[in-house]
């Protein structure tokens, strides 16, 4: 059978790259070897959300007597926490599975390679081969959990993400390897809900993509919840041959001994690209990732590479916006469509991180433009000032903007707050519109929200701060 789109894997990346090449008029099929929508809306993105949920909700209930409210005799559901969170995201995948049916795209299920004629071959539950053809291929076959040598996963006492996600009990006590955003969302999630958590962080600083200060809010707000927190530390070995295991940690001081009932490997991920026929199909890679140009394409004719197997960052939304620029750039010279999109811009791609307090940013950090060579502006404004977080009960964190002195350019936004994930949008727009101060004094922001406080960052940043 042969199609005009095959798209290998259905993340964020694949199931938007169909929809828009049927959207243009294309014969499109979509190869998945478990669960449309991938890793991020099976087991990452969409279900971590809703176990940060919970935690926020616990966490209400913790401190109810601030709002007036007597609540007690309250505990987490370990079992039904958990079956909500899977809950949620088996209603998301059916959701990408209308999605799927609603344009048209068949849906073939079992692991996808490329061979040496570019032909896409499937290998079926019942280990069954069928060869497709596609004229153009789009491979998005997205990450998985990195190990460590010495930290081997073995699904029980040391975990991925996937495992922390569907563990049968609640552990007493959890040590978290690593400080990316995976692991400061389990770390948080899992401590909420009254699981002793300790992360262990290699770097000497929590959150080590993130502005300085934001680490440093983060660290100040982990240990008043209760997180002890190790940097500059790594775990060189484990001991799991008891029922607890004893992890080994070697830190600036020496070698200290934890005890947990189970650790999260969060030190990263692994790119999906062994046995997809890269090396079959000539398709060039460098450090397990796919290269391609800024449309995407391969070095092959007719194959392409979207999200986290490519280089940027790996995160679903570039993942998204990449499938879109890829099928809208072949489209093109295919006579479909009207123009070539623009290249996806990595300097203005927005990170979050949703643990509590939330992480958000976008652009360069401080450091990076004064390293830059840029002489700049920098406006903090704390949400102690602020009227809706004083109301809503988070005051913790605040708003940092960076901007260049001469021109007036906004290089950089960094926040750490509650519901900030939900107001950096106003920084990527504006930077990608090529905003400057100016125009973001002379909009005029709602009050009382947690948003204004981008605003007031900016008016501290020229030394005309009213607010503080």
């Amino acid at each position: 059978m042969s199609y005009d789109v095959i798209v290998i894997g259905s993340g964020p990346g694949g199931y938007v790259a169909a929809i828009r090449a049927s959207q243009l008029g294309y014969k499109v099929a979509v190869v998945e070897k478990e669960s449309l929508g991938g890793i991020c809306l099976n087991w990452g993105c969409i279900p971590t959300k809703a176990l940060l949920k919970t935690a926020n909700v616990y966490e209400y209930f913790s401190h109810a007597a601030d709002y007036g409210i007597v609540a007690k005799d309250f505990s987490a559901d370990f079992g039904a926490v958990i079956k909500r969170s899977r809950g949620v995201a088996d209603k998301m995948s059916k959701g990408v599975q209308f999605l799927m049916k609603k344009n048209k795209i068949d849906v073939i299920m079992g692991m996808g390679k490329l061979n040496a004629r570019k032909e896409v071959e499937v290998t079926g539950a019942d280990g069954k081969m069928t060869a497709y053809q596609g004229k153009h291929v789009i491979l998005a076959t997205g990450a998985r959990s990195r190990q460590l040598p010495n930290l081997p996963i073995d699904g029980k006492k040391i975990i991925g993400y996937r495992e922390a996600m569907n563990l049968p009990t609640q552990p007493k006590t959890m040590i978290v390897v690593g400080s990316g955003a995976i692991g400061v969302e389990f770390a948080y999630f899992y401590n909420s809900i009254g699981t002793k958590v300790t992360i262990v962080e290699f770097l000497p600083r929590l959150v080590p993509v993130e502005d300085e200060e934001v680490s440093k809010e983060l660290e100040r707000n982990f240990r008043k919840k209760g997180i002890k927190v190790m940097t500059n530390a790594s775990v060189e070995k484990v001991d799991t041959s008891g029922a607890i295991l004893k992890a080994s940690v070697k830190t600036q001081e020496g070698m200290e001994t934890l005890e947990a009932d189970v650790v999260l490997s969060a030190v990263g991920i692994s790119f999906n690209t062994e046995n997809i026929g890269l090396e079959a199909a000539g398709v060039k890679t460098d450090k397990g990732k796919v290269l391609v140009d800024k449309y995407f394409k391969t070095n092959v004719d007719g194959v392409y590479a979207i999200g986290d197997i490519t280089p940027g960052q790996a995160l679903a939304h570039v993942a998204s916006k990449g499938a879109v620029i890829c099928v809208e750039a072949f489209a093109n010279k295919d006579g479909k469509y009207a123009h070539m999109p623009e290249p996806l811009d990595y300097g203005n791609v927005p990170g979050c991180t949703y643990c509590s307090p939330e992480i958000a940013s976008v652009g360069l950090t401080e450091k990076q433009a004064r390293d830059a060579g840029y002489e700049i502006k920098v406006g903090k404004f704390p949400f102690t000032a602020s009227g809706k977080a004083s109301a809503s009960g988070h005051t913790e964190g605040f708003v940092k903007v960076i901007f260049d002195a001469k021109y007036g350019e906004w290089l950089g936004t960094h926040m750490i707050g509650a519901n900030v994930t939900e107001i950096i949008a106003e920084s990527v727009v504006g930077r990608k519109l090529e905003t400057t101060w100016h125009e973001i004094l002379d909009s005029i922001h709602p009050h009382p929200t947690m948003s204004e406080s981008v605003k007031d960052a900016v008016e501290v940043a020229l030394g005309e701060a009213i607010h503080l």
